[in-house]
């Protein structure tokens, strides 16, 4: 444990913001495995409502840098692509 009262500070934080992180990221991945869900099983009204949900999901992520803007885009991408061919 750190003796220095910034560095006690700096270990509560980035404690907190990883806690918080890893609770975004979870979400996200939820998402689109629903949506990957939903095109497995063929249903395109359930695919394009979890793709909505899966893609404000991602960016929210990379608004709050928890992903990397591209990396949001590119995942929202794919997704859409794999839904629109679905036929």
């Amino acid at each position: 444990m750190a003796n220095i009262k910034s560095a006690k500070k700096r270990i509560l934080t980035s404690a907190k913001r990883a806690e918080r992180n890893k609770s975004i990221k979870s979400s996200v991945k939820t998402a689109v495995k629903k949506v990957h869900a939903a095109i497995e099983a063929g249903d395109m009204a359930a695919a394009k409502s979890t793709l909505v949900a899966a893609e404000t999901a991602l960016c929210k992520a990379a608004t709050k840098g928890v992903l990397h803007k591209n990396n949001a885009s590119r995942k929202v991408s794919r997704l859409s692509k794999a839904v629109s061919d679905m036929k």
